[in-house]
């Protein structure tokens, strides 16, 4: 079977995000695994707020595509977000708003059939004692119930998270770690099995 592809995304784009470090280590614990990573910033997409008369003018931004074809390539996804006021990142719903509206383009699939079945690792961090936990059922009922991504049943919320990490980035709690750890191969597991079911 060919190497198992997983595309890393952080749902924050602030210099020193928290959440990218906590994705870059379920990436290296990924990598671990044999699974190569594949990594998108969202931010680096472009999409502006979404608006339909800004669609009906000018179709849907180039950054879409972007992300739909990065979810193409990828047999599974590992996401890391904070939560803003206890909900998802503006940045998450807003590139997956504009997704949802792509439609068929030459071989390309639509947007929701790039998403429809892919396997899901989530994750999320914060300062707070509850480590953005509040969110991530907000997030796993957008992306699996309206985006059709399969969420793994582990998740993992990082609390403190600025005392959590070492010099080098890595989870000081070896707790931490195991947890991470749990997500990632549920979402290798899944991968796994669906791509040798197809």
């Amino acid at each position: 079977m060919s190497t198992l592809r997983l595309l890393a995304v952080a749902g924050s784009s602030r210099s020193g995000s928290w959440n990218r470090k906590l994705v870059e280590v379920a990436a290296k614990a990924a990598e671990a695994r044999g699974a190569q990573v594949e990594w998108l910033d969202l931010r680096s997409l472009g999409l502006p707020l979404y608006d339909a008369d800004l669609e009906k003018a000018s179709g849907v931004p180039d950054g879409a595509r972007r992300l739909r074809d990065a979810l193409r390539g990828a047999d599974g996804v590992l996401l890391s977000a904070p939560e803003y006021n206890g909900f998802p990142t503006p940045l998450v719903i807003n590139s997956f708003d504009w997704l949802s509206r792509l439609q068929p383009e030459g071989d390309a699939p639509s947007g929701l059939a790039a998403s429809s079945g892919k396997p899901l690792g989530m994750l999320s961090a914060s300062p707070g004692p509850l480590g953005a936990l509040r969110s991530l059922n907000y997030t796993r009922q957008y992306l699996s119930m309206t985006i059709a991504m399969m969420p793994v049943p582990q998740q993992f919320a990082l609390a403190r998270a600025g005392e959590a990490f070492d010099e080098a980035g890595a989870l000081k709690d070896a707790k931490q770690q195991s947890a991470v750890d749990a997500v990632v191969a549920a979402v290798i597991r899944l991968a796994t099995a669906l791509k040798s079911s197809g």
